[in-house]
């Protein structure tokens, strides 16, 4: 099978567009992304290689196992690797960026819709403040519901 633009093209537009609008799936996505931020070009390697499908040879997600097999780009995968969920696949990938020796963590931002460098007490805080802001909307929310539905 030859590399050639356009089928790269079409790869990515059929194949990983549509995963990309499920909304944990992006955020699995993401979550390899925020991994590699920092990490050395071995690691970057690791996070790169293999990822969900379900081709004929079908393993467990388990990044530290997927790292090591060999991406092949000009023929099909030998080895598909596969999670029961999103969320799964996502909290592993979480536990294996842990690993990651880095002199910081990432935190993506969806209101500014960049990531932050989570780097002195400075960062976390505001970080902080995000979510407490975010768990008074929710309460808030939680109050009404009771409120209106009599709970």
């Amino acid at each position: 099978m030859l590399n050639i633009p356009a089928r790269d093209t079409c790869h990515e537009l059929l194949g990983h567009v549509p995963l990309l609008a499920d909304p944990k799936f992006a955020q699995f996505s993401q979550e390899i992304g925020l991994a590699s931020l920092g990490a050395s070009d071995e690691d970057v390697q690791k996070l790169a290689t293999h990822a969900l499908s379900e081709a004929a040879c079908v393993r467990l997600f388990d990044p530290k196992t997927t790292c090591n097999q060999e991406c092949l780009i000009t023929t099909f995968q030998d080895v598909y690797f596969v999670s029961e969920s999103f969320e799964e696949a996502k909290e592993k990938m979480r536990e294996f960026a842990k690993m990651i020796k880095r002199p910081f963590s990432v935190y993506y931002n969806p209101y500014t819709q960049s990531i932050d460098l989570l780097k002195d007490t400075g960062s976390i805080e505001n970080v902080v403040q995000d979510l407490r802001s975010d768990l008074t909307t929710v309460c808030d929310a939680l109050g009404k519901m009771n409120t209106y539905m009599g709970i």
